[in-house]
């Protein structure tokens, strides 16, 4: 990104995690004009969190802290909308935005480092197992229903990864964007993880600790 300066940014109603699968479907003139440019240049776009505003019309206010897109796939099935298949890549903190005459908002970032892997725990082994038995799940209804269903999981699983593990976990718990926002910005795996681990006990998805 160091040959541009200002990363586009797409806001959205959702939150985009590392490592992250996102498919989304583009048909607003100003980003489709964003995403050719960014695969003009094969450089990554910013999805970050709604604050307020609409995803539509007049530019939206984004949250502080977004996550790298980066496009994987595409297809233009008709005139005037593109169906991008992107990828999660490395978190930033935004500086500062402009916006730009079409409504569209850039913004000067830092990335922020990856989060470092925490070693194997008995949190870790139960989350992730329960995690495997969901992918499987989802991954079987969206073949069995024969439209070209998608699955929201990376083809490579990394199931000994607290990283991972985590914010695969954080895409998908029926929480809300601001509950999710808030995961992103921690810089701490484990405690992330352990978030995700309450949530799953509370909610009886994985057996609690029976030593308490």
């Amino acid at each position: 990104m160091s040959d541009h300066a200002w990363l586009p940014l797409f806001p959205l109603n959702t939150v985009l995690f590392p490592g992250g699968a996102l498919p989304l479907r583009v048909f607003e003139t100003r980003y489709i004009d964003m995403v050719r440019d960014c695969m003009k240049r094969d450089a990554p776009f910013g999805v970050v969190r709604i604050k307020s505003g609409k995803e539509v019309g007049v530019a939206a206010q984004p949250d502080s802290v977004g996550c790298l897109a980066h496009i994987v796939e595409w297809d233009m099935p008709e005139l005037g909308l593109l169906m991008l298949q992107t990828s999660g890549g490395q978190r930033f903190r935004v500086l500062e935005t402009r916006t730009l005459p079409d409504q569209r908002i850039e913004a000067r970032t830092e990335l922020i480092a990856d989060d470092a892997d925490a070693p194997p725990s008995a949190e870790l082994v139960a989350c992730a197992t329960a995690l495997n038995t969901v992918i499987k799940d989802i991954n079987e209804a969206a073949r069995a229903s024969g439209e070209g269903g998608f699955s929201p999981f990376p083809a490579e699983l990394k199931l000994d990864s607290t990283c991972w593990v985590a914010n695969r976990w954080c895409e998908i718990l029926p929480i809300s964007t601001l509950a999710r926002q808030k995961l992103l910005e921690l810089t701490d795996a484990q405690s992330r993880l352990a978030i995700v681990h309450q949530y799953l006990v509370q909610h009886g998805i994985v057996a609690g600790d029976k030593s308490h």
